[in-house]
């Protein structure tokens, strides 16, 4: 039995702004309206044996992990969850490690949670052409045959050929200049580094073992003092963060003699930037990507993504333009490998933009901050059927809510009652206080809280079904 691992970490910064820290590029629906990034690479192993994956993923995206994973019904999904990121060795070790507890030992397909193929059959195809090479304690990488001179990935130099297909790494090769890119592309000899691998869990643990210990070591003291939540593993926080930073390629792959490659020609990309978004869309006749309200005039070779309004161009060529509720990018393309030096300004300047959108998914459903001003904020909160905000009080803001739609059922102090479609109830500053919707519609509300302070972090959760502190 195959089993999937998926990296679903990183914060997707050059895909800003609608990647944010809190939502990023993996969470998002980017090359298909129907999917996420996610739920597209659980997805496309449909068709071959494997069991329920297991997902890595950081504390703070576990919510959007699980909820993506039911809807695609892969309830039953394992999802680890990273205190800190520590890159792909550690985050592997904890999943083989995770993996052997339960007396297994599979073979591991490790997949990133945010890359896009075209060709599932050839990837299938590639998976199958792996497995004997695994089977027989071969580390494999997936290759992909490059199709330009690109210089914003590594690569492989495929060394002899291997019996049943494939061949043996030569080299593990920085991300090259483009005169270097160009001999490569020439030579043949050389394939994109993907970052997908399928390898015997125990093969991995006994290589990062022998190569890096420090890593094999500070994994298992994490993981032997973790804890279950529902389908989430918790690894000791402390033990996690003493773990070094490294890669699998750096860590284990560049040091081990049992390397191997096979190639994918299956229309990859790591949708790393808005221009790699651009070149995998969908264009008119003018070489343009457009997704929402889009007006294009005399414009050409661009890429507009509109969520919330109209967005017009006129007399324009080789921009990106990403609209969202709360922010506009407008960018050259060959720019867009710089977006992280917009995010880092916005951080530099002590906004919040970076972190999240204006609208916030929550485990038990989604709020939008409509206004804010002076001692008020106003947001509309959706509650999902028999969901429940936590037991919780403020301690410098009182909070109005008035039902839009649906049926609330409030807690307000000693008090239990609810409060149905154009009603409104009022909570004061220090009142012990919680939100549930009883029904099976979605309850929809307008809150408007007045007060002092208004951030989040004036929460005191007295009692909270989803674990959160």
């Amino acid at each position: 039995m195959i089993c999937p691992v998926v990296m679903a970490g990183g914060t997707g910064s050059r895909l800003w702004p609608l990647s944010r820290q809190l939502n990023p590029k993996q969470f998002l629906a980017l090359t298909d309206e129907n999917q996420t990034m996610l739920q597209a690479t659980v997805s496309r192993l449909d068709g071959i044996t494997v069991a329920n994956p297991v997902l890595i993923c950081n504390e703070e995206h576990r919510f959007l992990a699980a909820e993506q994973m039911r809807a695609i019904g892969r309830e039953q999904s394992r999802i680890i969850l990273e205190p800190v990121g520590r890159n792909t060795a550690p985050a592997i070790a904890l999943a083989a490690m995770v993996l052997q507890e339960a007396g297994d030992d599979p073979l591991m397909l490790v997949l990133a949670a945010d890359h896009l193929i075209e060709d599932v059959a050839a990837f299938h195809q590639s998976i199958e052409q792996a497995i004997p090479l695994a089977e027989e304690g071969k580390l494999v990488t997936f290759g992909i045959v490059p199709v330009k001179a690109e210089t914003g990935y590594g690569y492989i130099q495929q060394g002899a050929g291997l019996a049943g297909g494939g061949a043996a790494v030569k080299a593990f090769v920085e991300k090259p200049d483009e005169e270097t890119a160009r001999q490569y592309l020439a030579s043949g000899d050389y394939l994109w580094n993907s970052g997908m691998f399928l390898f015997r869990a125990s093969r991995y643990l006994d290589e990062l073992k022998a190569h890096r210990p420090d890593i094999y070591e500070a994994c298992k003291a994490a993981l032997a003092d973790s804890s279950q939540d529902l389908h989430f593993s918790r690894v000791n926080a402390k033990a996690f963060a003493a773990c070094p930073d490294e890669s699998i390629d750096y860590a284990v792959m560049e040091n081990t003699a049992d390397a191997a490659v096979v190639p994918l020609e299956a229309g990859w990309s790591d949708i790393g930037s808005w221009s790699a978004l651009w070149e995998v869309s969908a264009k008119d006749d003018s070489g343009n990507s457009v997704t929402g309200d889009v007006i294009t005039e005399e414009t050409s070779n661009t890429l507009v993504r509109a969520d919330h309004r109209l967005v017009a161009t006129l007399g324009v060529d080789d921009l990106v333009v990403i609209e969202t509720k709360d922010a506009v990018l407008v960018a050259h393309k060959d720019k867009v490998q710089d977006v992280k030096k917009v995010v880092q300004a916005i951080k530099s300047d002590g906004r919040h933009e970076h972190m999240n959108h204006r609208e916030v998914y929550r485990p038990w459903g989604v709020y939008d901050s409509v206004d804010h001003g002076t001692r008020y904020q106003v947001k509309r909160i959706t509650v999902k059927p028999g969901a429940k905000l936590s037991v919780q009080m403020h301690h410098h803001r009182a909070e109005h809510w008035i039902v839009v739609s649906g049926t609330a059922k409030v807690t307000n102090g000693e008090k239990s009652y609810l409060v149905t479609e154009n009603q409104s109830t009022y909570i004061p500053v220090g009142q012990v206080h919680a939100l549930e919707n009883p029904g099976v519609i979605d309850l929809e509300l307008i809150e408007v809280q007045s007060g002092s302070y208004l951030g989040e972090d004036d929460i005191v959760r007295l009692e909270d079904r989803y674990g959160r502190s």
